[in-house]
């Protein structure tokens, strides 16, 4: 009789689910809202931060208060490993990456036995977590938050060093990369991921993407945050490496579409976010504003910087600049510096440290985005309708770049030119010249992206096919170890 009691109280409980970002701004928010799409479908959840991004998390936002109301869902911290007065920039990146997976491969070992987890998700970055996971008994999902488009690139990484390809041979970056299935007229050297790839057993990125696509092949599944309509040829490609691939995006739209209360606020950024640029924005015209903003982790020198606010100015536009304090590349932000620019051009010009930007982009007032092409930023953009003007620094940005440009035609690629008159030409061909015609494109992809959300879409299936997926791993996890947590 006490072993049947055991087995009915183990179908109560719900398979849990232990989610674990890249610990930087864009796979954070990507988390936390499948965190909390996990909460609403009724699964158990841990999400596993960083110490130094769980305290930011808590200074800046609701997260604490907002997740308090699913009784299934707990925070749980580990140290990145790093001293607190650590910039953990882009610059810095290495270190990070280096010192978080010497700090969370014992930690994730102990997590994952001793809470009773049924499925991990970890970012697509952390390789070992795949192996820790294999090695105890658990499910793996990997959630790539990097674009599919340069998943793929990614994906073909052993092709095109086999063929050659890869290192780069010479200096012409408009060379095209013909090894890549599906972009053999489109992809060009400047578009790819590490454009200054020298040599590939040693260049740290690039060994970090062959592990990480090395690992795919050794979890369950991998999710993605797109859809059928947007990356349809792309996610035909990938699963022909991974069958089992779940496109739920665009997940801040999946979650707004599944809250009850579609008014709630469900920030979560690691930034203070100065919400007078809405009030500002409130003033201005329709479509009158070109969003200015380079994410959480792209620096510039202060001769780019000079070279993007000339060329905004002189292009008559109203603009609304997201400059972080720590945006110039090695030197001081200086409040004085920002002061002696904006002089004079308080009326058509406004500067924020941070800014709400969801808000921001579904602002009438907004025309369109100055962006660094994160895959965040773009889902984002698309949702809200607007065209984007993209200027890559980093990784999939460059990837991203190229197919807004090219492929789904929804703005315009300035990629490595940083200068003042190009800067100006391709603001005023988008909020002016072709304004029309991005508009209209689109407007097509977002009308696809509501769809795609929406009740017996591709992407409401998808996680629902996921959910259901993990549910089942539950009961196969339970057939062996009927404990879990409540």
């Amino acid at each position: 009789m006490e072993h049947h009691n055991t087995k009915i109280q183990a179908k109560m409980c719900p398979p849990h689910v232990l989610l674990f970002p890249l610990p930087i701004q864009s796979p954070i928010n990507s988390m936390l809202q499948l965190a909390e799409l996990f909460c609403l479908a009724g699964l158990q959840v841990t999400f596993l931060n960083t110490n130094h991004n769980q305290q930011l998390l808590y200074r800046h936002t609701n997260v604490e208060s907002r997740f308090r109301q699913y009784p299934k869902f707990q925070f749980r911290t580990i140290s990145d490993g790093l001293p607190d007065d650590h910039p953990r920039s882009f610059p810095m990146f290495e270190d990070l990456i280096n010192s978080l997976q010497a700090v969370a491969e014992p930690s994730l070992r102990e997590i994952v036995t001793e809470s009773g987890v049924t499925c991990v998700i970890p970012d697509g970055l952390f390789y070992y977590a795949v192996d820790i996971c294999n090695e105890v008994g658990v499910s793996v999902i990997s959630f790539d938050t990097i674009s599919p488009c340069c998943l793929w690139v990614y994906l073909c990484f052993p092709k095109l060093i086999q063929t050659g390809d890869i290192p780069f041979k010479g200096n012409d970056l408009d060379m095209l990369i013909e090894n890549v299935p599906g972009m053999e007229d489109l992809l060009r050297r400047r578009d790819f991921p590490f454009y200054r790839l020298t040599n590939c057993a040693t260049d740290l990125y690039c060994q970090l993407a062959l592990k990480e696509i090395q690992s795919i092949p050794r979890s369950h599944g991998l999710i993605l945050n797109t859809f059928e309509d947007l990356d349809g040829p792309l996610l035909s490609n990938i699963r022909s490496h991974c069958p089992q691939t779940y496109a739920v995006g665009p997940l801040h739209l999946q979650l707004k579409t599944r809250l009850a209360d579609k008014t709630m606020s469900s920030s979560n950024s690691l930034w203070e976010e100065d919400h007078s640029s809405i009030q500002w924005l409130d003033a201005q015209p329709i479509e009158s504003v070109i969003y200015v903003s380079f994410g959480s982790l792209a620096t510039l020198t202060k001769e780019e910087m000079l070279e993007f606010w000339h060329g905004l100015v002189n292009s008559g536009i109203r603009f609304l600049w997201v400059m972080r304090s720590d945006l110039l590349r090695e030197e001081e932000f200086s409040h004085q510096f920002v002061k002696e620019l904006t002089d004079g051009c308080e009326e058509r010009a406004y500067i924020v440290s941070w800014a709400p930007q969801e808000k921001v982009l579904s602002h009438p007032a907004i025309g369109g985005f100055l962006t660094h092409s994160g895959w965040n930023s773009t889902m984002e953009s698309i949702v809200e309708r607007k065209p984007m003007i993209c200027w890559a620094v980093y990784v999939d940005q460059r990837v991203t770049s190229r197919f807004v440009s090219e492929v789904w035609k929804i703005g315009l690629d300035m990629k490595d030119i940083c200068d003042r008159d190009n800067i100006e030409k391709v603001v005023k061909d988008l909020m002016v010249t072709n304004k029309e015609k991005l508009k209209k494109s689109v407007d097509k992809l977002s009308m696809l992206a509501e769809i795609s959300v929406g009740e017996g879409g591709s992407s409401y299936n998808a996680f629902e096919y996921l959910v259901d997926d993990i549910k089942k791993l539950g009961r196969r996890d339970k057939d062996i170890n009927p404990n879990c947590i409540r």
